[in-house]
């Protein structure tokens, strides 16, 4: 049985409709691991076939797939696995209503921030999706990191020079005359880091 991917991407509309309902969405949690719709049942204190509705469901979204088939007695018991380990809904599956950061005049407001991480989620899901159709690895790199300002000031100064660089490093490495070089998108953004419940940062 091959390895569970750690994330897909839902960038169809009746599918994350249908991964959204909040029963599915708990049984694509709990077929993280192999289970047959007894099993599931059983662990939810739910009628088999209720179960079985929702996962014929999730099977023909293609959210599930079937792992084997087992013969217990005179029936077939099938088992069953959820497509990866946690999902994301790209902002296509929003057809006309998806953020197009273009649109957005304010480079500096939320809604630009939202609307361009919005779009890299659709790229890359995109492009992931085509690299496995493909059996290839996907090139990407994600750097994150926190500071802590101790003033607006600081943080106006570490804006500026985090840009300042980024328009360097860019430009020495641009290259429009390449024939065969490949170009990346990159973004840097920024908000407050949110705070738990117990008020630690996170």
């Amino acid at each position: 049985m091959s390895p569970l991917p750690a994330l897909a991407t839902l960038d169809d509309a009746p599918a994350a409709r249908v991964a959204l309902h909040p029963l599915r969405r708990d049984l694509l949690s709990r077929l993280v691991e192999p289970a047959s719709a007894a099993q599931v049942a059983r662990d939810l204190g739910l009628p088999r076939q209720k179960v079985n509705y929702h996962l014929r469901l999730l099977e023909e979204a293609d959210l599930v797939e079937l792992v084997e088939e087992r013969t217990v007695g005179n029936c077939t018991e099938r088992i069953l696995r959820s497509r990866a380990r946690a999902y994301v809904v790209s902002p296509g599956a929003l057809g006309d209503l998806a953020p197009d950061p273009s649109t957005i005049r304010d480079r500096f407001s939320s809604a630009y921030l939202m609307a361009v991480s919005a779009r890299a989620v659709q790229d890359v899901g995109e492009l992931a999706a085509a690299a496995e159709v493909a059996d290839k690895r996907l090139a990407t790199l994600t750097l994150e990191t926190e500071v802590r300002f101790s003033s607006p000031e600081t943080q106006r100064a570490f804006a500026e020079e985090l840009a300042a660089a980024l328009r360097d490093v860019a430009a020495r490495y641009h290259d429009d005359h390449s024939d065969h070089g490949r170009t990346f998108r990159f973004f840097v953004g920024g908000y407050p880091a949110r705070r738990s419940p117990t008020g630690d940062e996170t």
